[in-house]
C-alpha cells in the first residue's frame, strides 16, 4: 500500500516504465529544492530511485544513458520508457527512473583505500568520453555562469546591510567576518576571467558536483556516482577541484585519500589557475545560493536554519571560502 505520495506518480510509473509499485519511501538528503526522490519498491522485490526533477534540463540523464552505453563504471544507467525515451512528464516536472544501486552513502563512510581509487577511476573513465555533437548541444559549459553568480553574490552582501530578524543578524555578522575574502573572490574570478589567466582547457564530460553525498559505495571497493543534473563541459578541474581537498567544510580530504584517489585516476597535470577559479566560483555560488535561501520568509523554518547552517560551514576556518581564498593566494604567490 503506498502512503505519503501522491499515487498518481506510482500509477505514472507503471504507465510509462512498466514499473509496479508496491511501496514509496521519501528521500530527504538531497540539496536540490526543485526536486522529489523516492526509494520505491516493487511487487517482485525490485528497488528503484524515482525523481521528479521540476528545473534544468533533462541533460543529465541523457549524459548517463551514454556513458552507460560507452562502458563507463560507477554509472546507474535511467531506465528507458515504454517509448523508448528517458523520462516521462509529470505536471510539467521530469519523471524518471534509475535502479537503486545502494544505500551507503559515501558522507557516512566508512569509505577504504579501494573506494577512494575507484572514485579517481570512474571521474577518469567519464572525462575520457568522446564528446558528441549532441553533448555539445545539451551541456553547458562549466564556470560560464560565473557572471550572474559575482552579481547575486554582491547583490545578497548588499541586502545583508540592513538585515531583518535575528536569523538575518546572525548571516549579516558572518558575511561581515569574511568580507574581505568574499570580495577577494569575486574580484579573482572576474579578473582570471577577463585576462584569461585560467587557461585554455580541453572540454571534457564533468559531472560537476561529484562531492561525496552524490557517491554510493558497495562491496570490494565498487562506487556509484550518482544525481547527474549538474553535468557540464568543462577542463577536468571543474571535477578534480572536490578530489584534492575536497569543498565540503564537514568532509575534508586527506592527502591519503587524495593520493588514492588521482592514483585511481592516472597520470594528470593539474592547472593550478583552472583550479583555483573554479574552486572561488563555487564558493560564491554556494554561499549566496544557501544564504539566500536562509533568507526566504516564505520557506519553511527547518529549511532555513539547515540553509543557515550551510552558510556557517562555508565561511568557517576550513570551509570552501577559506579554501578559494587559499588556492587564489598560492597562485598570486607563485606568478
Amino acid at each position: 500500500m503506498i502512503e505519503d505520495v501522491p499515487r498518481r506518480v506510482a500509477e505514472q510509473v507503471r504507465a510509462g516504465f512498466g514499473l509496479s509499485i508496491s511501496a514509496m519511501e521519501l528521500v530527504t538528503h538531497g540539496a536540490d529544492q526543485r526536486a522529489r526522490l523516492w526509494l520505491a519498491r516493487t511487487v517482485d522485490g525490485g528497488r528503484y530511485a524515482v525523481k521528479l526533477s521540476g528545473g534544468g534540463t533533462a541533460a543529465g540523464l541523457v549524459v548517463t544513458a551514454y556513458l552507460a552505453d560507452q562502458g563507463v563504471p560507477g554509472i546507474a544507467a535511467p531506465l528507458r520508457t515504454r517509448d523508448g525515451g528517458l523520462s516521462v512528464d509529470h505536471d510539467g516536472w521530469r519523471l524518471s527512473v534509475v535502479p537503486w544501486v545502494s544505500d551507503q552513502r559515501a558522507l557516512d563512510g566508512p569509505m577504504t583505500d579501494a573506494h577512494w581509487r575507484a572514485y579517481g577511476e570512474v571521474l577518469a573513465a567519464v572525462h575520457a568520453v568522446p564528446v558528441t555533437e549532441r553533448l555539445r548541444r545539451l551541456l553547458p559549459t562549466g564556470g560560464a555562469a560565473y557572471p550572474s553568480i559575482v552579481a547575486s553574490t554582491r547583490a545578497v552582501a548588499e541586502r545583508l546591510r540592513d538585515p531583518a530578524g535575528p536569523l538575518a543578524a546572525e548571516l549579516a555578522r558572518q558575511w561581515s567576518a569574511v568580507a574581505d575574502r568574499v570580495d577577494a573572490l569575486t574580484r579573482h574570478v572576474e579578473r582570471l576571467a577577463a585576462d584569461q589567466g585560467i587557461g585554455p582547457g580541453p572540454d571534457v564530460v564533468c559531472h560537476g558536483d561529484p562531492h561525496l553525498g552524490n557517491l554510493l559505495l558497495g562491496a570490494d571497493g565498487q562506487v556509484w556516482l550518482i544525481d547527474w543534473d549538474d553535468a557540464v563541459l568543462a577542463p577536468p578541474e571543474c571535477d578534480l577541484m572536490f578530489v584534492v581537498g575536497g569543498v565540503l567544510a564537514f568532509a575534508p580530504v586527506s592527502a591519503a585519500e587524495q593520493e588514492a584517489a588521482l592514483a585511481g585516476y592516472g597520470p594528470v597535470d593539474i592547472d593550478s589557475a583552472r583550479l583555483a577559479w573554479f574552486l572561488a566560483v563555487r564558493a560564491l555560488d554556494d554561499l549566496s545560493d544557501w544564504t539566500r535561501q536562509a533568507l526566504d520568509p516564505h520557506a519553511e523554518t527547518a529549511e532555513r536554519e539547515r540553509a543557515a547552517r550551510i552558510v556557517r560551514g562555508l565561511v568557517s576556518d576550513v570551509g570552501l571560502v577559506a579554501l578559494a581564498d587559499a588556492a587564489l593566494r598560492d597562485l598570486d604567490r607563485r606568478s
